[in-house]
């Protein structure tokens, strides 16, 4: 089987290390074992550890329940599987009649297995006396981070959004999403306050389209998987214990598009990387053509934890100052630099120290590697006038730039890419929706010279749009029109502290940020944002062991944090040796609930980086999840998919 790891994760949550220890049991210590998957949970194994965690929990070999396999008589095997009445019927093959393919047999399911199938197992004597353990795992869900998790619904866009909606389809992906959410809860012991953004008619004659109820339907089917687990499972709790925030992409057009100005964005956003991955090129030690190696940008890479949610040019400095600090400290290495008159060092001359000086190859290793990733991406800004866009890009966001300044960028700066055109057009049309229509907007087209596959994705941006929005577009009047006094119209409100203004383009902040922080104070509107369990008004934060209002201690934005949210609280794992676990502080015992905040229709980077700026700030854990994680050229593409029936996802080359 063809098992890669994915994941930032560096550690498999402890869950994942209970199942595959789960067969050390007695004389069978020093055994080996076979694993066997399907589909999903080899994804899920995946997303969350690495070949070598698994090899040494004393597994020798991964297989596809699917696949024709070996018989392997003198070993127990652990099955990680849904409960799904094929996989059910596949176990039972293996294990019944004289000859079953394994001596013993650890079943763990990913999610709530139905009495009917367990009757079904129940029912063949033969193979009762080979299992070692029959479990549900409630382990669904897909870690991407430290703070983030996806449910992998990568169609969710083309399944909810689409022009024609197909309400069959769509409850088939929400039925998914939802049980796959609720593993979450059940694998953390945590029982959410659950809150969603309501549907919004105007008036009587508006009608209330399956798009505006997405939330809403999410929300009652997590409900209802809460209630069963609530009911059913053990150590499950009876009472509130975090807070879950249900939204979807139409509270925030702009985020998936606009040019995010970290270090994290920028590598997935210019770089076309596949996944986490860097191909990085390294001298040849025979003295031959550079070679190429893989690395994976994740969080057990000390620098790349530092520098990810820092602005590409304080990421650049530091970067700098990290070569010059190492230079400067050792002498072998002023040696090695030689007499440049402090010269800058190029990657190049780093990966020579690296070849001169082996004992200190992995921290020059690092360094070198982040140098030439900073290196790039700094060439690409300057080469397609990034800084210039992106100004405009956040001028417009913030109402200090209208249509004519847009129109003025398309008619000076025609050497501009097709995407970055694309881009700024899509902000333009999700700020003035009603400029796209009829006359005006063609126009546009015509200025612009855009293909019609390009125009597709702006005009498809009404699709996330909810009703009122829509409805107001035509009217003239628009919901996100905060200034009255402005004859710009702005889509965010100016809220940048002196802290986050030192670096230029640092302004945009996405909408969940102000949403995070009304629900933390308890601000958060009621007829908006309903709750499932209709709580008292007292419910936000009172029974909390760290109060909401009170001010948080001092706490750095750049300290190495404890990545715990994938394990239950209080647990105590024996992590592997190169988890960042091992670093870790009493920051989260510390903290109030969690909250957990899900967007159906795709998270960003920038979201991603708020849930972690926000634990610091509100002393919260923040989690977010998502139905994917999608950077602009891959969003762009699913928002292109809207109205082109006869494309799916498979299609394209993403």
């Amino acid at each position: 089987m063809n098992f890669a790891c994915h994941s930032k994760f560096t550690h498999c949550p402890g869950l994942l290390h209970e199942m595959l220890r789960s067969a050390k049991t007695g004389n069978s210590k020093s055994t080996w074992k076979v694993l066997i998957m399907d589909r999903l949970t080899v994804k899920i194994m995946s997303y969350s550890c690495k070949m070598a965690d698994i090899t040494q929990e004393g597994v020798s070999l991964v297989e596809d329940i699917y696949k024709r396999r070996q018989p392997l008589p003198s070993m127990d095997a652990i099955y990680f599987i849904q409960p799904t009445k094929e996989n059910v019927i596949m176990f039972l093959s293996d294990m019944s009649g004289k000859s079953p393919l394994y001596k013993k047999a650890f079943v763990f399911f990913s999610s709530p297995i139905s009495r009917e199938l367990v009757s079904h197992i129940k029912k063949d004597s033969s193979v009762l006396t080979r299992i070692g353990a029959l479990r549900e795992m409630n382990l669904e869900y897909f870690a991407i981070d430290s703070q983030g998790f996806i449910t992998d619904n990568e169609r969710a866009l083309e399944e909810l959004f689409v022009d024609e909606e197909d309400s069959r389809k769509g409850d088939a992906c929400l039925n998914v999403m939802a049980s796959r959410i609720a593993t979450v809860f059940a694998s953390l012991r945590e029982f959410p306050f659950v809150r969603y953004r309501a549907a919004k008619s105007l008036d009587v004659t508006t009608m209330t389209t399956f798009r505006d109820l997405i939330p809403t339907k999410l929300a009652a089917r997590i409900w209802d998987c809460l209630i069963q687990y609530k009911q059913k499972t053990e150590h499950f709790p009876q009472t509130e214990t975090c807070e879950l925030l249900i939204l979807d992409r139409s509270i925030d057009q702009i985020a998936p598009i606009i040019h995010e100005w970290t270090y994290d964005a920028m590598c997935h956003d210019l770089l076309n990387m596949e996944g986490n991955k860097y191909v990085h090129e390294v001298l040849s030690k025979a003295g031959g053509p550079p070679e190429k190696k893989d690395v994976l940008l994740e969080e057990h890479d000390p620098v790349w934890l530092e520098l990810r949610h820092a602005h590409i040019a304080d990421a650049s400095e530091r970067l700098h100052e990290k070569m010059t600090n190492f230079v400067s400290k050792n002498k072998a290495a002023k040696i090695q630099h030689g007499s440049r008159d402090g010269g800058e060092l190029s990657t190049r001359d780093l990966q020579q120290m690296v070849q001169a000086l082996p004992q200190y190859s992995e921290q020059i290793d690092k360094i070198s590697l982040h140098v030439e990733i900073a290196g790039k991406i700094n060439k690409i800004i300057r080469e397609s006038g990034l800084r210039e866009l992106g100004q405009l890009e956040q001028d417009l966001v913030f109402g200090d730039a209208g249509m004519t300044d847009v129109i003025n960028f398309f008619t000076t700066k025609e050497d501009a890419t097709r995407e970055n055109k694309l881009r700024l057009l899509m902000i333009l049309a999700a700020i003035y929706p009603e400029k796209f229509e009829g006359e005006e907007g063609h126009n546009i087209m015509k200025v612009v010279r855009l293909p019609q596959d390009d125009m597709n994705a702006v005009n498809n941006m009404r699709l996330l749009a909810g009703a009122s929005e829509t409805k107001k577009s035509s009217t003239g009047a628009f919901s996100l029109k905060f200034d009255i006094h402005k004859k710009k119209r702005a889509a965010r409100k100016d809220r940048t502290c002196a802290e986050e203004t030192t670096w230029q383009l640092s302004r945009f902040y996405p909408m969940i940020e102000e949403l995070i922080d009304k629900l933390n104070k308890g601000e958060l509107s009621k007829d908006e944002y309903p709750c499932m369990n209709d709580p008292s008004p007292t419910f936000h934060g009172t029974s909390q062991s760290t109060p909401m209002h009170q001010a948080p201690a001092p706490h750095s934005m750049r300290s190495r944090r404890t990545p715990t949210w994938a394990r239950p609280r209080n647990s105590d794992d024996g992590y592997s040796s190169d988890s960042v676990l091992r670093h870790a502080s009493s920051d989260f015992k510390k903290m109030g609930q969690r909250i957990f905040v899900f967007i159906v229709g795709g998270a960003t980077r920038s979201e991603l980086r708020v849930c972690h700026k926000l634990t610091s700030k509100l002393q919260r854990e923040v989690i977010l999840g998502s139905s994917s994680l999608d950077d602009p050229p891959h969003f762009i593409t699913k928002l292109k998919l809207l109205t082109a029936n006869e494309l799916s996802l498979d299609d394209l080359q993403i």
